[in-house]
């Protein structure tokens, strides 16, 4: 992990700066000092379609625990998750340092959202017949258009800019061709294969800005992040929504699948609270911190979407649907909750703790959770209440020092 520091300004190369004006434009650097920089509608429509990918992932998820798979199932889980979390994430730093939102550049992240519906029409292969050809290609589509817009950007910049860009483009398809390796291996070995790409990978961005510093910007990337946590815990209530629905209509089980609903409700609302309590963009000064803290965000959404998958579990178990015990149900809600909340204190809520006291109150809050898998059916809705007291924890220890000192201090969640 590159340790640089932050880049200097650079002049902005915002959409609509003068001179470079028109439906094709350069593909300049834009400025970190770049004032009121937000997330574009197209950003937002990439991030939408991506949360179909996960979608599928999280149905897969649900169908191998119900049916008592759920060692394979996870793994599988993680692979397909893997490719959706770096592609989207590669792109959003690229779009942080590069966003021109010309007209090919528009075109080209329509590309990228296409690919990742043809991902997205390959997961159900992927967790059932172990098939990842139609993930690679959809890999394949999405990579591409990266590298070519990294491309366009060493084009467009030079020296040690264009030496970065250059080290991206080629990073990235020669990773591509190594993920030919998942198709084409014996089973046995795929994971181990994957294990490897995926470092490899990881490696590439440090590798690349060694010398020269993209100019992704804090607050954007801060902002892009979280709206893609709330677009996954979104999407995590719809799907718990349905499954409540479904074994409400077919079964007539309101009674049984209350303390379910209850306790994911308060799940969801105490990893949106914790998530977003902390204004993060300011610890985001370096290379080393922001890639860090990027690259943890694989455990951040892959365990919020697993909540929701956990919750359909949940609730298939109470209503006689699923093929595993209470137990195994209950610790489908549990130990992604527990991963969530542990991830969301390494990443964020640490940095703005003060004192031992605070500093336990989410590690405290996940080991408490992983106990409540052992209360049978009020394990989801016991869950949910251990997080909302967390959460009622971190605010009232915020305020105290507030009050003992005569001035506000930042949250702590």
């Amino acid at each position: 992990m590159t340790s640089s520091p932050t880049p200097p300004p650079v002049p902005s190369g915002a959409p609509g700066a003068p001179g470079d004006s028109g439906p094709l434009r350069r593909l300049r650097a834009r400025g970190r000092d770049e004032p009121h920089r937000t997330a574009s509608p197209l950003e937002l429509f990439f991030d939408l379609c991506f949360v179909v990918a996960v979608a599928q992932a999280g149905v897969e998820l649900v169908h191998s625990v119900a049916e008592g798979h759920a060692g394979r199932g996870i793994l599988d889980y993680a692979m397909v998750f893997f490719a959706l979390w770096w592609a989207w994430m590669n792109v959003t730093w690229f779009a942080s340092a590069y966003d021109n939102d010309d007209v090919l550049y528009r075109v080209v992240t329509l590309v990228q959202i296409a690919g990742v519906l043809v991902l997205a029409a390959g997961v159900s292969r992927a967790f059932e017949d172990h098939d990842y050809l139609v993930v690679w290609l959809g890999y394949l589509i999405m990579r591409v258009a990266l590298a070519a817009q990294w491309l366009r950007a060493a084009r467009a910049g030079e020296g040690a800019e264009r030496t970065t860009a250059l080290r991206y483009a080629g990073g990235v398809l020669t990773c591509q061709v190594g993920w030919l390796g998942v198709v084409f291996l014996p089973e046995g070995a795929r994971p181990w294969w994957f294990l490897v790409m995926a470092l490899l990978e990881m490696c590439v961005p440090p590798f690349a800005e060694r010398g020269h510093s993209t100019s992704w910007h804090p607050r954007h990337i801060a902002e892009r992040y979280g709206l893609f946590t709330i677009i996954v815990l979104g999407e995590t209530i719809a799907a718990a929504t349905v499954a409540m629905k479904s074994g409400i209509d077919e079964h007539d089980a309101l009674g049984e699948l209350l303390p379910v609903a209850a306790g994911g409700l308060l799940i969801i609302f105490a990893a949106w609270w914790i998530y977003f309590v902390v204004p993060i963009h300011g610890h985001l000064r370096s290379n080393r911190q922001a890639f860090l803290w990027g690259y943890g965000h694989y455990l951040v959404f892959a365990s919020a979407a697993a909540i929701g998958a956990g919750l359909e579990v949940a609730v298939e178990q109470t209503v006689g649907k699923a093929h595993v015990s209470t137990l195994a149900a209950s610790a489908a809600v549990t130990l992604p909750t527990a991963l969530y909340l542990l991830t969301v204190w390494a990443l964020h809520s640490r940095h703005f703790k003060r004192g031992v006291t605070q500093q336990l109150v989410l590690p405290t809050t996940a080991l408490l959770v992983i106990c409540c898998t052992f209360l049978g059916h009020w394990a989801v809705f016991a869950a949910g209440a251990v997080c909302a007291l967390s959460v009622a924890a971190g605010e009232t220890l915020t305020v105290r020092p507030a009050a003992g000192v005569g001035g506000p201090v930042p949250p702590t969640g």
